[in-house]
């Protein structure tokens, strides 16, 4: 029987280079100490013999994996599932790797799954919680778990670090942009009220109509989807048009823009059309679609360093670095003004670039 080929350890990597064995191991723990020319005969040693470190052993002598547990509903909505690719790119970033676990919709055996991931060698948990059925699994993980939530508003629980975008802020500055444009009367359609990101981003729209003095309505929830959009907006032109509509996400805006297409009503001529999160396509929309976009690069990196900030230095290990500064808990985000609110924009325009 042919025997399964034997994995590359450390010692191999020191007589491929002609290094010992503690050379070998300041390069990969701390190659500054090492000179560049054995530096670089390690690191091709270690690329020719395919080496990789043995965490499970890492582990044992530092106290520390290098591993981030990561835990969601499993939603595959765009900020969710952004906001989780955001975490994954910064985490390696840092020289970590992600273990995923997802609870369910309602945060079911959110204690169980969190003690599984530090079971499987997570040194911390980032939970990405964007509504209320996240609040029961990080209040159960963060009795005895190192932990920094992902959210929009959760209640503040002991233990528990929050990061967040500014909902709120991202709708006021969608309010005066419209009310610069000379709208006196806005719609909010808004998204499903047990989400953080939809009353955020009604909180701001209601304080901003009222410093303003606007017109205001605020539609039915929908559920973040463009037949939600769809149906809202049926029902919304049964009145008189208002001046603008601003939508919870952009899906649910792409749903409007159907439905006034379809009746004839001219955007932004007749009606302005804004939208948030500035999903792929959003500026090839027709027309292009005015939006918010949200820092999802810099929340996972803020995330992140703030839970490797908070676990401390291990044994063995230097002190981790701070968390970098300009990375606040409490990140703004952008508007992006395009056809859909403004005759001045221009048809379309460059997409951001997908990460």
């Amino acid at each position: 029987m042919t025997s399964l080929p034997r994995r590359p350890s450390m010692t191999d990597v020191a007589d491929r280079a002609g290094v010992s064995y503690q050379t070998v191991s300041r390069v990969l723990n701390d190659p500054h100490r090492v000179k560049p020319a054995t530096r670089e005969r390690v690191q091709a040693a270690i690329e020719e013999l395919g080496f990789t470190r043995n965490r499970a052993a890492r582990a044992l002598r530092t106290t520390r994996s290098r591993i981030i547990g990561v835990l969601t509903d499993g939603s595959s909505l765009y900020g969710p599932a952004t906001t989780l690719s955001a975490v994954e790119a910064a985490a390696h970033e840092a020289g970590y790797t992600t273990l995923l676990a997802s609870v369910g919709p309602h945060g079911a055996s959110g204690e169980r799954t969190g003690r599984e991931l530090l079971e499987s060698g997570a040194d911390g948990i980032i939970v990405i919680a964007p509504h209320e059925g996240m609040v029961p699994a990080l209040e159960a993980i963060a009795r005895t778990t190192p932990i920094v939530s992902v959210t929009a508003g959760a209640p503040a629980i002991p233990g528990a670090t929050m990061v967040t975008v500014d909902q709120a802020r991202g709708a006021r500055s969608v309010v005066e942009h419209l009310a610069e444009a000379g709208c006196r009367s806005v719609v909010h359609l808004q998204g499903p009220p047990s989400w953080f990101d939809a009353r955020g981003r009604r909180a701001g729209f209601v304080e901003a109509v009222d410093q303003l003095g606007l017109d205001a309505e605020i539609t039915e929830p929908g559920d973040w989807s463009p037949g939600s959009g769809a149906r809202i907006a049926e029902a919304l032109l049964r009145g008189p048009l208002p001046d603008a509509v601003f939508a919870a996400n952009d899906h649910m805006a792409l749903g409007l823009l159907h439905v006034l297409h379809a009746r004839g009503v001219r955007v932004p001529e007749q009606v302005a059309v804004v939208g948030f999160d500035d999903i792929s396509g959003a500026a090839y929309f027709t027309p292009s679609l005015s939006t918010v976009r949200q820092p999802f690069d810099r929340l996972g990196q803020a995330a992140v360093a703030r839970l490797i900030s908070g676990l401390g230095p291990a044994p063995e290990e230097a002190a981790p670095a701070a968390a970098p500064s300009g990375l606040a808990a409490d990140l703004a985000p952008e508007l992006i003004v395009r056809r859909s609110s403004s005759l001045t924009a221009p048809a379309t325009t460059d997409e951001p670039p997908v990460s």
